[in-house]
């Protein structure tokens, strides 16, 4: 593989999703609205974790919304990894997955295309919340936002990698609700993107608190909750990287064409 034609790979492949990304108009609104919402109004309903009132002064709230910031900047990091997964499902059903692979490139590296082009949308719906949350005078020190770029983008990679693995077992678009249900949810609410893990554990909710910590979702909330204040948390960016590396390796073998999804035919009616 030459260096020239590897780059043409890349910019083409993101060029192409930047492209889509700049058509769907209303994704960027959503993918802003969503975590918006819930740190404006969700954050006030949810301070009991803190064992705070619901309404509590001005400064309490502020500062639970600094500590959900993180796990919304993960959210966003989800949510858009999922969306990748669905553009997978409609390119392998539309017939443009196959042409892709059939490229002169290795397999692994026109999925890694894929994959650096959709973090790279991640990365910038991220900073694009990180301003609303400057507007909404959340306290994220600005060094942080520096400071925290290899945390996004490791973890956009490592959630991105879930969703193409995903891509490779969703057959169908109609199946992407389940998805939603079974995978994005969970993920999120089992996790310390919204409250500490070890309110869990003290609240006697042991089984949800063993779960949360084996969910690679918590570990890239935490990874980015440390990297915002120059922190690196040892544990969670071993676990990002292997699931990383995991769910790719899994998702190169799962698109091989020889005894992976692309084999697969629709069965005559």
């Amino acid at each position: 593989m030459k260096s020239n034609h590897a780059l043409q790979a890349f910019t083409a492949v993101g060029g192409r999703e930047v492209i889509k990304f700049l058509h769907q108009k209303g994704r960027l609104f959503s993918a802003l609205v969503r975590p918006a919402l819930w740190l404006l109004v969700f954050a006030v309903g949810f301070q009991n974790v803190f064992g705070v009132a619901v309404l509590p002064p001005y400064e309490t709230y502020i500062e639970y919304q600094v500590y959900i910031a993180p796990g919304l900047m993960g959210m966003v990091l989800l949510f858009n990894g999922m969306q990748s997964s669905l553009a997978m499902v409609y390119d392998r059903e539309m017939g443009l997955m196959r042409l892709l692979l059939t490229a002169p490139l290795p397999r692994w590296y026109l999925l890694l295309c894929k994959l650096g082009a959709g973090t790279l949308l991640s990365v910038l719906q991220v900073y694009a919340f990180l301003i609303l949350c400057m507007l909404f005078r959340v306290d994220i020190p600005w060094s942080g936002w520096i400071y925290a770029l290899p945390a996004i983008v490791l973890s956009g990679l490592m959630l991105g990698a879930l969703g193409l693995l995903l891509s490779v077992h969703i057959k169908q678009l109609e199946n992407f609700a389940g998805t939603m249900n079974f995978v994005i949810f969970p993920m999120f609410f089992i996790s310390s993107a919204l409250y500490p893990l070890w309110k869990l554990q003290e609240a006697g909710a042991e089984i949800v608190y063993q779960l949360a910590r084996f969910n690679p979702f918590a570990h890239a909330v935490e990874l980015i909750r440390f990297a915002l204040y120059g922190q690196v948390n040892g544990v969670a960016l071993t676990v990002v990287v292997g699931c990383l590396v995991s769910f790719f390796a899994l998702a190169v073998y799962g698109y091989n064409p020889q005894r992976g999804v692309l084999m697969r035919r629709p069965r005559p009616g």
